[in-house]
């Protein structure tokens, strides 16, 4: 993979090979399954030390997931505006301050503040690190790097959980948020050093209240925009669902501990890893019909195995778990497609595009954890059904989408060209 020459110049700092610049943008996505998964097993804790019921607990993960679709509206437009570095230095180092805020808290409406204040920071490293690929590399080059990421990435939210049940288990719930407070730091001090700025000052675009609107108003009133960013948004709803609902599903309807969180988070990840490592591998040698063919089959396959075992039969290590597996594996390799598509859609502000593609995504979580996980949590067998109505919606804007760019954007012969192999 090679940069494009017109980025390379625009900063001090030595870029980084592809590797190296996969490791840092993915250390930097991992503050966010950080923020969630890792304080999961500690709810019955936090919900006894500070006095509180589950609701109250599960509203810190509301919270968080709010206040983050909110401000990811507003990363990108800002590095657009003032440097992808500059963004990421500043948001780390307020990060760091709320993750402090949230071990101190001694009362659940303290924590919630906090959770907020986490969120606003968190997105960063996602939205603006998608726009550095795409700032430095085109093509099969930027899904490659893109799936390397997300295959460093995917190691967090297995990690996270099992870190915290450990935590929590042996220590404390507030030994989790200060172990990610010195994550964190260490994550400044290194991109203090290390990271590049790849948007040169020329290329930058006015940050004032027109332009914004004319920019977000363009962007949402996209109808290839809504159905690509849609399809996005509803496969991960799809294993988010599970993720909000893990306190449930794993102590109650599995039996398990919370040291015990691995059993559903190690096959999720699993599948994350080598759906993104296929798609890596397979980027530019098959085409994208096929690529997305492949997925789908394995995200509805998947979901509708899981409805048809739960029928039947009551929840059971592994089988209970073992859809998860499969159906990230067909997320993570129809994901970069995806990706892509959604930032191309508008070349001159991908920044501000990625914000809007991960405000839609993250807002669409926000409501699974606060009003449709609390609803279907208390059944197996409606995550379940949940989960498979998430794929469908997904497969159905995907095609909605292809069909709206074959029809009105571009003619035939340019899908097949963009569409098939090199």
């Amino acid at each position: 993979m090679t940069p494009q020459p017109s980025s390379s110049t625009a900063s001090k700092i030595l870029l980084p090979t592809g590797n190296m610049l996969a490791l840092m943008l993915a250390a930097l996505a991992m503050l966010g399954p950080f923020s969630v998964d890792t304080y999961l097993p500690a709810f019955p804790n936090i919900e006894q030390s500070l006095g509180t019921d589950l609701i109250g607990v599960q509203q810190t993960l509301t919270a968080y997931m709010f206040a983050f679709a909110v401000m990811i509206l507003w990363h990108g437009a800002l590095s657009d505006a003032f440097g992808r570095r500059n963004i990421i230095l500043v948001s780390l180092a307020v990060f760091a301050i709320a993750t402090l805020g949230c071990a101190a808290s001694h009362s659940i409406e303290y924590l919630w503040v906090f959770r907020v204040l986490q969120g606003v920071s968190a997105g960063a490293g996602v939205v603006v690190g998608r726009a550095i690929i795409r700032d430095l590399y085109a093509d099969a080059d930027a899904a490659r790097l893109l799936s390397l990421v997300t295959m460093i990435f995917a190691t967090a939210p297995a990690a996270a959980p099992i870190f915290g049940g450990w935590v929590v288990k042996h220590y404390d719930w507030r030994t989790i948020f200060l172990a990610i407070f010195a994550y964190t730091a260490m994550l400044l001090w290194y991109c203090y050093k290390r990271l590049p700025e790849t948007l040169p000052v020329e290329q930058r675009t006015p940050f004032n209240p027109r332009f914004l609107w004319g920019s977000y108003t363009q962007i949402f009133r996209s109808l290839a925009f809504q159905l690509k960013a849609g399809a996005i948004a509803f496969n991960f709803a799809g294993l988010f669902l599970y993720v909000a609902a893990a306190p449930i599903f794993i102590t109650q309807h599995l039996g398990l501990g919370p040291d015990q969180f691995a059993w559903q988070f190690v096959p999720a990840v699993a599948g994350i890893f080598l759906g993104a490592f296929t798609a890596n591998r397979l980027a530019g040698k098959v085409s994208i019909p096929k690529l997305m063919f492949l997925g789908y089959f394995m995200l509805i396959g998947a979901a509708a195995g899981n409805v048809i075992y739960h029928l039947y039969l009551p929840p059971a290590i592994p089988w209970s778990v073992m859809p998860l597996f499969f159906y990230t594996f067909g997320m993570s390799l129809v994901a970069p497609i995806l990706t892509l598509l959604v930032m191309d859609l508008f070349p001159n502000i991908r920044g501000t595009v990625a914000s809007c593609q991960s405000f839609t995504q993250t807002m669409l979580g926000a409501a699974v954890a606060g009003l449709i996980a609390p609803f279907l949590m208390h059944s197996v067998l409606w995550l379940a059904l949940g989960q498979l109505a998430f794929a469908v919606i997904g497969l159905c804007l995907w095609l909605g989408g292809r069909y709206h760019h074959y029809t009105y954007v571009v003619s035939a012969k340019e899908v097949n060209a963009w569409e098939s192999v090199e």
